[in-house]
């Protein structure tokens, strides 16, 4: 999983969907990943600059994530270190994600390719500064061969079955992305504790006609 440049001031710059959802999305994915143990490599464009530091809430839901500082590389991939890190964890399959999707996404996906990586590009755990540079970054990126996903599909993708002991933990970081999934969960848990309740009610009854009886 390599998470790049999701830094305070390049969210700024984001239009071409919600930045907020979009930062959303990118914390989920650390989540996702912490809690099935993937790799997590992060690093931040110019951190002292305006583009301001990384976004707290990925370290804090990826703690043992491995950030790689850029030496001003405007493509990740350039920096010796970022690719060495990546090489490092032994895997060839990369899930990207960054601010902005046409600079920090697309150009180390497609430089991960020509080195042998399978890579996918998360879009909307990205963004960029128009619909229409989205759109041309996507684009460019398929031309490459890189897969476009989103998040809920990578998250499934790796969940794979709801029959697991972290079954509530995927049901939450999907929630996290899929708003309106957390309604479906609250509604849900309102229903089963309102059909317990009265179970347990009915059975209080049955027990006190029992003994009036």
């Amino acid at each position: 999983m390599l998470l790049i440049d999701h830094q305070s001031g390049l969210f700024q710059v984001v239009s071409d969907q919600s930045y907020r959802q979009a930062r959303a999305n990118a914390v989920a994915l650390a989540r996702l990943a912490a809690l099935v143990d993937m790799p997590v490599i992060t690093t931040a464009s110019v951190p002292d600059g305006p583009n301001g530091p990384l976004i707290p809430e990925i370290h804090e839901s990826a703690p043992k994530a491995r950030y790689v500082a850029c030496a001003g590389q405007v493509n990740a991939w350039d920096t010796p270190e970022f690719r060495q890190a990546v090489a490092d964890t032994g895997k060839r399959s990369l899930i990207i994600s960054g601010v902005i999707t046409s600079v920090c996404v697309a150009e180390p996906a497609i430089s991960a390719l020509a080195d042998g990586y399978t890579v996918y590009g998360v879009i909307d755990a990205s963004g960029t500064y128009s619909k229409l540079s989205e759109e041309l970054t996507v684009a460019r990126m398929i031309q490459a061969g890189v897969v476009p996903i989103d998040t809920t599909a990578v998250i499934s993708e790796v969940q794979k079955t709801w029959n697991r002991p972290e079954a509530a933990q995927f049901a939450s970081i999907h929630a996290s992305v899929m708003t309106n999934c957390q309604l479906l969960i609250e509604s849900y848990q309102r229903v089963q504790a309102e059909a317990t309740h009265g179970e347990a009610a009915d059975a209080e009854r049955k027990i006190f006609e029992r003994v009036s009886g």
